[in-house]
């Protein structure tokens, strides 16, 4: 099961890039992560293709910035940030700058929002052999209520960068709508 996540992971990233044609990429096997897949890929990633699982660490720091979001106590994360930080969001819009000026932001952002419950559907911490870079992938559907009571559903991938110190310093949002569930068939006639 590990590896079939490790593998899934690494065909996401891969498959957001493209490149030439007949790459050979190194297969991660269940002990043995140095042979090689002989495999023609169509495409090359741009980024990496060498992962392995990652520190758990990560997993649960991301997992306790979910549940600082949801609970509108995000300052009880800040020093799970780098001194630096860029967040690229599903709108196209981009927050970066320093732990301080990210954190009002966001800070702002969240006041907003009103309630917010996140279920998490999977994680997994990858560490990108080759470029020795951690991350987490996470996936997510997030429920909130404004105000007057209003409900909005959102289904979010977001992929989170560690650094060294284990400390978050790069995010890339997607999300779509959950999709729509046709309405419950009439009960039979009696």
């Amino acid at each position: 099961m590990k590896k079939l996540l490790v593998l899934a992971a690494v065909a996401f990233f891969a498959a957001c890039n493209s490149g030439s044609d007949n790459t050979k990429v190194e297969a991660m096997s269940a002990g043995d992560s140095t042979k090689m897949d002989n495999t023609n890929y169509p495409y090359t990633a741009d980024y990496s293709h060498n992962f392995e699982i990652g520190s758990t660490k990560n997993a649960m720091t991301l997992l306790q910035l979910y549940k600082d979001w949801d609970n509108n106590t995000l300052d009880n994360s800040k020093n799970s940030f780098a001194d630096n930080d860029t967040m690229y969001f599903a709108d196209g819009s981009m927050l970066a700058g320093s732990r301080d000026s990210v954190f009002s932001v966001a800070n702002k952002m969240r006041g907003q929002i009103g309630t917010v419950v996140d279920s998490v559907h999977a994680w997994i911490p990858l560490t990108s052999k080759d470029k020795n870079e951690d991350w987490v992938a996470i996936w997510t559907r997030e429920i909130a209520t404004d105000a007057k009571g209003k409900k909005t559903a959102q289904e979010f991938h977001e992929i989170w960068r560690f650094d060294k110190d284990g400390k978050i310093n790069l995010m890339y949002q997607y999300n779509q709508q959950p999709p729509k569930m046709p309405p419950p068939p009439p009960a039979p006639k009696k």
